[in-house]
Parts: structure tokens; sequence; C-alpha cells
């Protein structure tokens, strides 16, 4: 059957409930029906194609159809697709932890696996209650969270999200959780503002530890970035004194590395550029470099030996039918592979240097404002930006062949790892126009 993009977008509107998305938009502006994709580039039924400059929400890492992730999955598909984890394990997996432990900061040997960033964030949250209550903490039932941080949508993961326009319509269903100072701007990261904010976040959580940590499971945190609040940054400062202030006070650190994990920051985790190691780290997203669900929340000795015991009670009770999929697993073992093949990091740091100094037209723009890098991240706000600047702008940016979706003002590049220079140069270009359209 062959359809163009009209005749898709109709039967997507009368099928499909999209993610995120309030449906009565689509009568006006039509979901872009997408017949196939390679490298950086996503392709419509009509021909038309458009720049991934997000990485279809944060996912991709090596492009679209990438020849390696493609064939290890065939591969995977002629020995293994799926066996239930509980009671039986498998190859993929059982590498995947071994190396993902092996990359991680020091000391988090235990993966548990889920299907996507809220299920981790969801894991860690019970495993880090369960572990207290294992201990004989059990008044240790609170979560500190950062304002404006993201977290996920399902019940748990909501409940330490910061984000009005997620949480509100759920707030009945939420416990509450206390709300630290973030020490995230939305500017450079440098400068004295953002030293200022990271001072007063962690003398505000000194002196919450200080009064609270009995009843505190833990503190969670989006190392170095705030994504959904606008990719606010921070310096790494504050994680390193997080860690030492929350290690002192005997509550935990969890580390939601969902969008910043696997080189989106420079590094291969965040939490590296602080020296430190999180007593949970979860990661999601760029696991499988974007072809299939996976989450993984990885944990320590300490906290893997409170659940070892004889009492089938005693053990974490969590699951999902599809954890540690094989093929998601095999996946994932490929972008390890093309991670190390590549000397990756090494190159993200040339490339982010290089996005650098392409983006000067665009930084220096009159309507720019706190243009900010952390990796291979890019974000800005728009002065002046009306209340439906995103929509608009990404209605624009799609005319100039650009997959853009602002976060409210903040406009921001995360696009896959093999994008070119000259791709690169053509986002700016084309982003500036879109700028003036709008």
């Amino acid at each position: 059957m062959s359809l163009n993009n009209t005749q898709w977008s109709a039967r997507s509107n009368l099928a499909v409930w999209h993610p995120c998305t309030q449906m009565k938009q689509h009568e006006r502006t039509p979901p872009v029906p997408i017949a196939r994709a390679s490298g950086s580039w996503l392709y419509d039924y009509d021909g038309r194609r458009y720049l991934d400059a997000v990485s279809s929400w944060w996912v991709n890492l090596f492009g679209h159809a990438n020849p390696r992730i493609n064939a290890a999955i065939i591969t995977q598909l002629a020995e293994l697709d799926h066996v239930m984890l509980a009671g039986f394990t498998h190859r993929p997996v059982i590498e995947l932890s071994e190396r993902l432990s092996a990359l991680a900061p020091p000391g988090l040997s235990h993966a548990f696996y889920g299907s996507d960033g809220a299920s981790a964030t969801e894991i860690a949250l019970k495993m880090s209650f369960h572990y207290w209550r294992q201990r004989g903490a059990r008044g240790k039932d609170r979560y500190a969270r950062l304002a404006g941080g993201y977290h996920g949508e399902t019940i748990g993961a909501l409940s330490v999200t910061d984000v009005a326009l997620f949480r509100d319509a759920y707030a009945p269903l939420l416990r509450s959780h206390p709300v630290l100072p973030s020490p995230a701007v939305c500017g450079a990261a440098g400068g004295p503002a953002a030293q200022a904010a990271v001072d007063d976040a962690l003398a505000a959580l000194e002196r919450f530890l200080v009064d609270h940590a009995d009843t505190t499971s833990a503190l969670i945190v989006e190392p170095l970035v705030q994504g959904a609040r606008g990719m606010a940054m921070y310096s790494p400062h504050y994680l390193a004194e997080a860690r030492a202030l929350t290690r002192r006070h005997d509550v935990h650190l969890i580390a939601d590395e969902i969008m910043t994990g696997f080189g989106r920051t420079g590094t291969m985790f965040a939490c590296e550029q602080a020296a430190i190691s999180p007593d949970f780290l979860c990661l999601s997203k760029g696991i499988t470099g974007g072809y299939l669900p996976l989450s993984c929340m990885l944990s320590s000795d300490e906290v893997f030996g409170a659940f070892y015991d004889d009492d089938v009670a005693r053990g974490f009770l969590h699951s999902h039918s599809y954890t540690g999929n094989a093929l998601a697993c095999r996946a994932a073992l490929a972008v390890l592979d093309i991670f190390r093949d590549d000397a990756i990091i090494d190159a993200n740091r040339a490339t982010a240097s290089r996005w650098r100094r392409a983006a000067e037209p665009l930084s220096a723009h009159r309507r720019v404002r706190g243009f900010r890098q952390c990796g291979m991240i890019v974000a800005f706000d728009i002065d002046g930006a009306s209340d439906d600047f995103a929509q608009t702008f990404s209605t624009a940016a799609l005319q100039r062949e650009l997959l853009l979706r602002p976060i409210g003002a903040t406009v921001y590049f995360m696009p896959p790892y093999t994008t070119s220079d000259d791709e690169f140069a053509l986002l700016v270009e084309r982003t500036i126009d879109a700028i003036d359209a709008c």
C-alpha cells in the first residue's frame, strides 16, 4: 500500500494516542509520518527529509539504521529473541551487566533491568526504601528532590519530579517529597550567578540533611544537566559535595543519568566529572542507540547484600515480563562496541569543540540569551518568546527540514554523534532562519 503523508496522518489521528500531546492540536498540525531513516535524517512518505536534531527524544547515538547495530540485532534474532529472566539467564544480559559495571563509577557492580527511564527511577526509589527497611531504619521513606528536576511520569517517578505540567493533574495520586534548591542555571555554567546557585543549593542541602536525614531515604539528581527544566546546567562541584554530604548523613544518592549517560556530557557518565560513585545509577535512552526499549539501574555490593537472604520476602520484589530482553541487550552491547572501537568519548570532545565554533553565529544572534554547552548538548533561550513559541518554532523548523522541540523558550541541539560538520552547520544556519521567522 502506497500512501502519502496526508493519508498516514489521518489514520494516525484516528488510531494513535500520542504521548505528551494535546491531540486536538493535530487538527491544525498533523503528526509527521516517517517512512524511513538513515544517519541523522528522517524521511516522510512524500520524500521530504528532516535532520533529527534531538535524537528522537535523546535516544539515538550513532545514527538511524546504523549497520553495526543492525547486524548485531539480526545475529541475535537467529539465536534467542527473549526468555524470562526469573530463573533463567542468557549471554547478552550477562555480558552487558559485566561491561556496564566495568564502565560505571567504581563499586556499581550489580545491574537490574527495566524497560525505560521511568522504570529505572522506580527501581532505584523502591530499592533505596527497601534497603533501609531491611536494615531496620523503617522511618527513612522520603526522597529529597531538586527544584525543576524531572525523573519520569510513572507514579513513583512523578512523585520526585518537579515539573508542574506533568505533576499537577495527578497530584492527588502522588506522595509529597521535599523540594530543595537546584544548583542549575539556564545560562553559562561558569559565571558568578552559576557559582552562587551551586553554593546556595549546597547550603540548603546541608541544612536539610542535618534536620531530616533520619526520614530521608535518598537524594535524587540529574547530574550536570536538568533536561526538562530547559537544559539547565551546573558545575560538577555540586555533585562532589552532595555525595560527601549524603554519605556523611547516611542518605543514598540516586544519579539519574537517563539522559546524561553514554557520552552526552563529554564523559561516558556525567558522575565521572565529579569523581563520585552514587549508590544508584539510572540508565536508559542511549543505552541501545535508540533501537529498543531498555533501562538499567546499577547498584553496589552493599545494597545487593541487604537483599541476599534465604527469605523470598527479603528479595527485591520488582519485575516486568521483558526484563533483560536479549535483543535489547545485544543492541546495547553493539553500542558499547562502537564506543570502544571508535574511541567515541575522545571523538566527541573534538566534535563538541567544533560545534561550539560552528554555533558562534547563533550565540551572537540578537534574540539568543544564555547560550550554553555541556559536551554534546547545546542549548540557548529565545528573548521575547511568546507563549506559543515552542509550537510555532517547531513548525518553522520542520519547514526548514529540522526536527527541533523547544522546551518553553529554550531551544536545544542533541543530534546523533555521527552528525557531520556540514550537517551541523546546516542546523545552525536554518535554526537562525527559523528564529527570524518566528
